[in-house]
């Protein structure tokens, strides 16, 4: 019987462990989006390393979604999360971090926004946090970029946190993919290594209100010793990064 029970437990052990590192089925919505031809080549360059068709089933994007997405970088999630919410839905980007000064460039999401391709982007050179729109957004998306929310000066990270959890529609979801730090280490590497352990994300998002509803192991890699920079050779590119999907009640 103790045997039996053991097997049991074991075999449980395994299935949870497959479905937590099962890639998502993958709408057609979303391979159309990344097969998208308007895409530029830069960005289908890093596809095979950044899975964008697992990852945005995992968080779960779909047609005439609302979209908040927190510091776009250069865009490459930014076309096609515009591609796959489509006509009926739109994605918006406000600020985080203090506005630009007179006369420095904007930033390349801008021109995203300006391609009548793209006509759903739009681009608010306002503070999430001074703007504070509610219950406005179905996801709310960041990519390699949460941890640096901590290294903003003037920047609360519960401030934020609660930002988002007011800008989400009752049942929004608030999508988080970082570079993994040491395990245990906190915030303690987000402007040297650009990491953040997984735990603080956890533990900082859900002081906000929100719960965990899901994680992925699509993008981790056992071989990163999670002490290197996230720009640097031969790391970049292929970092241990984990995604983590929260729910607003």
């Amino acid at each position: 019987m103790e045997r039996s029970a053991m097997l049991a437990a074991a075999l449980a052990l395994s299935l949870a462990a497959a479905g937590a590192s099962a890639a998502p089925a993958v709408p057609a919505y979303i391979k159309a989006a990344v097969a998208d031809p308007a895409r530029p080549a830069t960005d289908t360059q890093r596809d095979t390393e950044r899975k964008p068709a697992e990852t945005l089933a995992f968080a779960g994007v779909k047609p005439g979604d609302q979209v908040l997405e927190i510091a776009p970088g250069k865009g490459y999630y930014t076309r096609l999360l515009s591609a796959i919410v489509g006509p009926k839905g739109k994605v918006t980007v406000y600020l985080i971090g203090p506005l630009p000064k007179p006369g420095t460039p904007p930033p390349p999401v801008q021109a995203i926004a300006a391609d009548p391709h793209y006509s759903n982007v739009t681009v608010i050179m306002q503070r999430l946090t001074e703007a504070k729109p509610s219950a406005a957004f179905n996801l709310v998306w960041t990519t390699q970029n949460y941890h640096d929310l901590h290294n903003i000066a003037d920047l609360n990270i519960l401030a934020i946190n609660n930002a988002i959890f007011n800008a989400l529609k009752p049942g929004g979801t608030y999508f988080v993919l970082d570079h993994a730090a040491e395990a245990g280490s906190g915030v303690r590497d987000t402007n040297t290594l650009h990491r953040i352990d997984e735990e603080s994300v956890k533990r900082e998002v859900t002081s906000a209100g929100f719960k965990l509803a899901g994680e992925s192991n699509i993008l981790r890699n056992p071989s990163d010793p999670h002490t290197g920079k996230v720009f640097e050779p031969p790391i970049q590119g292929h970092t241990d990064q984990f995604l983590l999907k929260f729910k607003k009640p």
